[in-house]
Parts: structure tokens; C-alpha cells; sequence
């Protein structure tokens, strides 16, 4: 199974100065855990997930205050879409996160996290075992 497959299409995208109380109530109300940060005034993207906004609240700042840019993960690790899933966790486990970026042809297409990756193996399996059974 391929990255394309598991991959979510919808990218929840923000600007790097949006607070993190705004950025946390929209990946709230889309129901993801993290979302791309698109900067056109820089170079490359970033990503902000539900962790980075957790590590500063539990650290007292202020999520009224505190910019996504001040808290982005900027050096990413992109997947390919025509990535394996064993690939894409194995990424994900060396470099210690739970969220890719898909880029194809230099877009960002979509992301994958640790979620969609379990959700994948879970319907494969069950459809293998349907198979056997």
C-alpha cells in the first residue's frame, strides 16, 4: 500500500502568524492533528502539530500571543506518494514524529500521519482475513 493511499487529501494550512490558539481551534474543528504552515514571504513550509501547541501551553505561554512561527517544526521530511507505508513509518520512526508532508511535483498533495498508517494496515489485514476465513 502507497502513501497516496493512506494519505489524507485535505491539508489544513495556516500562516506563521496566526497564534496557537487560533491554529489549535482550527485543527480542532477539522479533526487533525496537525497543519502545514505556508509563509510566502520564506522559502519552504512547515508544519505545526498538536504536540508543538501542547509543549507551549504546558511551558506557560500564552496561546493568545505565541505565533505558529515561533513554534514550527521548519526542517520537514517530505514523503512521496508513491512511498510504501513501511517507508513512511520508518521515517517517521527515525526522525521521531507522527506526521509527513506529501509533496508531489513540488505541491504539497496531502499528509500522512501515524493514524492513517494504522488505519491502512487494520483494513488490509481485515480484508486479508475476510480472505481466509
Amino acid at each position: 500500500m502507497k502513501v497516496r493511499d493512506g494519505m489524507s487529501h485535505t491539508v489544513l494550512t495556516v500562516g506563521p502568524d496566526h497564534t496557537l490558539r487560533e491554529v489549535a481551534k482550527a485543527m480542532s474543528s477539522r479533526r487533525v492533528g496537525a497543519a502545514v504552515v505556508h509563509d510566502v514571504d520564506s522559502e519552504g513550509i512547515g508544519i505545526i502539530t498538536e504536540r508543538d501547541v501542547l509543549v507551549a501551553i504546558g511551558a506557560g505561554q500564552d496561546p493568545d500571543s505565541e505565533r505558529v512561527s515561533d513554534h514550527l517544526t521548519s526542517e520537514l521530511v517530505f514523503a512521496a506518494p508513491t512511498w510504501t507505508l513501511e517507508q513512511a513509518a520508518d521515517a517517521m520512526t527515525r526522525g521521531g514524529f507522527r506526521h509527513l508532508v506529501v509533496l508531489e511535483n513540488g505541491e504539497v498533495t496531502g499528509v500522512l500521519s501515524v493514524r492513517d498508517i494504522v488505519r491502512c494496515w487494520t483494513q488490509e489485514r481485515g480484508a486479508q482475513d475476510e480472505l481466509v476465513g
